[in-house]
């Protein structure tokens, strides 16, 4: 399990990697079904999501931020304060192509981060033996791949922590409600934590998380972000195949 420490002073870009699992490592692995080994809901949400994950990760290690009123970078603009290296292959990955990006609008640049992004996750989470990359073919002709389970303990905490917060009430720490942020943008917390009895109440939890003081306001602002990419390309496809039919 990812640990993350603060640094002394919390006003510098505190902080660092003592682990190796990424959020959105984790939301991967609880957008796919254990046994199944396929995912519980579709593109372009579950790839704008995982894009959302790593931009929070970036705001929160202090590389990027989303510009505020009065700022010089017009306001709800993307701001790259840090390129230096992350430790993290993917994510600088990622801070490299936000580093050219810096003043553009995050939703804009959703399609750009999920680039090969999932297929990225789903081959470091095989390689570490968390999941077990199934590859087959359709009637012998189509390649699919499906990704169960291997070894679920790491999921089983994330899922564990989620549920806490969700069923219990408990306060949630940064990570977690940015995962509960990000499902709930998704709108798939009843695909997520299955058992719940009262999946309205499920619902409205998750929103009060997601609409709470629970980080910093450019983090909610990188859930919302990936949210309105989600919706724009919702809408897109929507009109595109209206176009096609007519």
């Amino acid at each position: 399990m990812r640990e993350v420490a603060r640094e002394a002073d919390a006003d510098v870009a505190g902080w660092s990697y003592v682990g190796s699992m990424l959020t959105a490592e984790d939301l991967l692995l609880l957008l796919y079904d254990d046994e199944s080994g396929k995912p519980v809901t579709g593109s372009p949400g579950l790839d704008y999501a995982l894009a959302g994950a790593v931009l929070i990760e970036l705001t929160l290690l202090g590389k990027v931020d989303i510009a505020g009123a009065g700022e010089a970078t017009k306001e709800g603009r993307l701001k790259v304060l840090d390129t230096s290296p992350t430790g993290d292959p993917l994510l600088d990955g990622r801070l490299a192509l936000l580093a050219d990006k810096a003043g553009q609008k995050p939703k804009n640049l959703m399609g750009k981060l999920s680039t090969k992004l999932r297929d990225e996750l789903l081959q470091r989470l095989a390689e570490r033996g968390v999941l077990e990359a199934d590859k087959d073919k359709v009637l012998g002709l189509f390649p699919v791949a499906r990704w169960p389970a291997k070894d679920a303990q790491h999921e089983a905490q994330v899922r564990a922590a989620l549920e806490n917060v969700l069923k219990l009430g408990t306060q949630p720490d940064e990570r977690t409600a940015s995962l509960v942020a990000l499902l709930n943008a998704l709108n798939v917390v009843p695909k997520v934590v299955t058992d719940a009895v009262d999946k309205r109440a499920l619902k409205r939890r998750a929103k009060e998380i997601s609409e709470s003081d629970w980080a910093a306001e450019a983090v909610r602002k990188a859930v919302q972000e990936m949210q309105a990419a989600v919706t724009a390309a919702i809408v897109a496809s929507s009109t595109a195949a209206t176009a096609g039919g007519s």
